[in-house]
């Protein structure tokens, strides 16, 4: 199959494939219809550290800055940049806590977000590709954990 027919969302079948390069186009179709397209401008927060919000979200377009708050006023961390294809906010996803992070646009940014009710449905009616995108998750978050561990025995 080699057009993505994506009614949920005017991100472009490059794009889209970027982010889901881990799926097929067949799973990428299934998968679509659950995933919202939100659009951050220049410097906007898309993410507010102790946040209570319910969605992952995979960048399609733009550029992200993940920032930690000091105990200095007004003071961040850059943790992160995160570019085209990455995904965000997975770890709030998946323990239902709050934003670790603070996450701002660095410019123009797309966003396909898939909050946790979508995803509850989305396991009811697919498990395997649930259970697939669960496993990306997991994934990034691991790769993310080493580099981070790397980094402090570093300072050590």
């Amino acid at each position: 199959m080699d057009t993505l027919n994506c009614i949920c969302c005017e991100a472009g079948i490059e794009h889209v494939r970027t982010a889901f390069n881990f799926l097929s186009t067949e799973e990428i179709e299934e998968l679509c219809p659950y995933l919202e397209l939100r659009e951050w401008k220049a410097d906007a927060v898309v993410m507010k550290q102790d946040a209570e919000e319910d969605y992952v979200g995979f960048l399609i377009e733009g550029k992200l800055a993940v920032k930690k708050k000091t105990g200095y006023w007004g003071k961040h961390i850059i943790i992160a940049i995160l570019e085209k294809g990455a995904m965000v906010g997975e770890g709030a996803f998946i323990d239902s806590g709050p934003r670790s992070n603070d996450v701002i646009a660095m410019e123009p940014s797309r966003l396909l977000t898939l909050s946790a009710p979508k995803m509850d449905e989305l396991t009811q009616k697919n498990p395997l590709l649930s259970v697939k995108l669960m496993k990306r998750m997991l994934f990034i978050m691991s790769k993310r954990l080493r580099k981070a561990s790397e980094r402090i025995s570093e300072l050590l």
